[in-house]
């Protein structure tokens, strides 16, 4: 049982608390989703339930936290750690040597287990997590899924009532993470093990919870009830509870399989009324050259051949999305195009010049790009502070950009965010309004905040600002929305499309298809080092069995992919 009575916790140095007079009464036994908007507390709550915070990261907190009848903060960590596994958003995180059995083996050995019931442990873990096969496979070659099951192993090694875990599927490709999930339902059913994760992929998990946590950002009730209750109340909810929500259906379907119960008989009453027809979507001409090139690209690491023989092509004013499972090569391309990876074979050229015998910051001030994790490019010692750096590296003097935001600037924004009255970043002289740019991705509020000291969305955004204030002709993202709730992905697709519409090329590496359902003017699917089809989404997303999104499940055959598609008929 975990009890929560007013919990309230601040980090040093915060103005307010990241949580605040949170009171809740968790059952055990149950596969519990915390949920709720972007830098509300959520990885603060989870670090509370096993004594992270305050131990790791100081801080005061007051109210009653009881796990298993333990106070987190009198017991410590190394105590919950018993009761409490914990897994990290980034599983590389808590690894700690280079191979698989060895990191299971870790914790047992760290609380003097004898060797003989070590061995048994150890055994019982891997089949547990289906993880025998791979017992002797260093860890740096698992792929995504495969890294993520070691680390609940290693979490499930100490036997804990409760396992916790921190977005767990956020840097995995659909069947992975289906994969991951089904793990965990097995080891809730099987063995009545408590697990409570935070993720914002809704659309993954639904299927699997039986009680959802809402944690508001806004100072209102923390709610907790079962899945279909809480998503009546909410407004984070997945495409198909969104288009549930707008078209009355009841019960409220959390599943396909529910939603198809009122889909297909809607669907037939639509077609009869001729109202079924593809809703218009941004068609992108070609025109002009194209402003990224790959040609023949091959990179290899030791014996593997990573990328075999890639061709690619980005278009100033185009979005394109690239798909496919962890360990495609699709991140290996992106670091290529910018110069962090020197392909054995092939060229690549940005805006017409070969990227050979040029340096990496070179090609930079040309092309943005933004890697898995926003980590690698905080360092400054506060959020306005990382775009004056990124503007100073970058040889812009200081006349050219401002701190303070503008009347005019203010009158604009509204207008700003949905693509309208953006500054051209290849035709016009840049100015580069810091605060603005802030506004825009609604971190104004953290100009002066440390971003190391901000949630995983919120550095997502950091970073974002980061590599864009320089308006760049091109822009590359690898798994953009990780750590984002819906509504902050909505932000960010409206600045892509807005930053697409005045000529921007842009690439999109990302493991959520809803995003690329509503972003992309063109879709790659690339597997084992090779591109395996291209085309507009309708066509290689709608029928993919792994990449096709809610909504196209729901609605086979109309050539809808987003909750706006389908509204657009009503």
């Amino acid at each position: 049982m975990i009890r929560l009575e007013h919990l309230t916790y601040t980090y040093p140095g915060a103005a307010s608390p990241a949580l605040s007079n949170i009171s809740l009464d968790l059952p055990d036994g149950q596969l519990i989703l915390l949920i709720g908007p972007s830098g509300a507390g959520k990885s603060t709550l989870l670090r509370c339930l096993n004594g992270l915070a305050p131990h790791f990261s100081g801080g005061a907190i007051s109210g009653v936290v009881r796990v298993n009848g333990y106070d987190p903060v009198a017991a410590t960590p190394r105590v919950l750690s018993q009761h409490v596994g914990f897994v990290f958003q980034d599983p590389e995180a808590q690894f700690v040597t280079d191979r698989v059995e060895d990191e299971i083996a870790f914790a047992l050995e760290n609380a003097a287990m004898a060797p003989a019931a070590m061995r048994v442990r150890v055994e019982e873990t891997l089949d547990l997590l289906d993880l025998t096969p791979l017992r002797d496979r260093p860890l740096k070659q698992l792929s995504g899924g495969e890294r993520q099951r070691v680390a609940i192993a290693a979490a499930l090694a100490l036997r804990p009532s409760i396992l916790v875990l921190d977005e767990p599927t956020s840097q995995l490709d659909p069947k992975s993470a289906e994969d991951v999930l089904n793990a965990l339902v097995r080891l809730n059913h099987d063995l009545g093990l408590t697990v409570i994760l935070a993720e914002h992929r809704l659309e993954r998990v639904l299927p699997y919870v039986d009680s959802i946590i809402y944690l508001p950002d806004d100072g209102s009730p923390v709610i907790f009830d079962d899945a279909r209750a809480v998503m009546k109340q909410v407004e984070l909810t997945p495409p198909l509870v969104t288009v549930g929500k707008r078209l009355g259906w009841q019960p409220l379907p959390l599943t396909i399989k529910e939603g198809l119960r009122f889909s297909r008989p809607w669907l037939t009453e639509q077609r009869q009324r001729d109202s079924v027809r593809p809703r218009h979507r941004h068609r992108f001409v070609r025109t002009g050259a194209p402003y990224l090139q790959a040609r023949r690209v091959k990179v290899r690491y030791g014996a593997q051949e990573v990328l075999r023989g890639v061709d690619l092509e980005v278009w100033p004013g185009e979005i394109v999305v690239l798909m496919g499972r962890n360990g495609a090569g699709k991140t290996t391309l992106l670091r290529s195009l910018v110069g962090l990876v020197r392909p054995q074979a092939g060229d690549i050229y940005v805006n017409g010049r070969p990227n050979k015998e040029r340096e990496v910051a070179d090609i930079c001030r040309q092309v943005g790009y933004l890697p898995q994790d926003p980590n690698t490019l905080l360092f400054a010692e506060s959020v306005g502070k990382e775009l004056e750096v990124t503007l100073r590296n970058h040889g812009v003097e200081r006349g050219n950009w401002r701190l303070e935001i503008s009347d005019q600037e203010t009158e604009q924004f509204s207008d700003s965010v949905s693509g309208v009255n953006l500054q051209s970043p290849i035709t016009q002289a840049p100015a580069f309004p810091i605060t603005s740019l802030l506004k825009r991705l609604n971190l104004l509020d953290k100009a002066d905040a440390y971003p190391r000291d901000l949630s995983v969305g919120e550095r997502q955004r950091v970073a974002l600002a980061a590599i864009t204030v320089t308006q760049p002709g091109a822009l590359l993202l690898d798994e953009p929305t990780r750590g984002l709730d819906y509504a902050a992905k909505r932000t960010l697709e409206q600045l892509l499309h807005g930053w697409r519409n005045d000529g921007m090329a842009i690439l999109v590496v990302t493991h959520d298809v809803e995003l690329a359902a509503a972003i992309a003017d063109r879709v790659i699917l690339m597997s084992q080092g090779e591109i395996i089809a291209e085309g507009e989404p309708s066509e290689v997303m709608a029928t993919s069995p792994l990449f096709a999104p809610q909504i196209a499940k729901l609605f086979p055959e109309t050539g809808w992919l987003t909750a706006d598609d389908v509204s657009g008929v009503k």
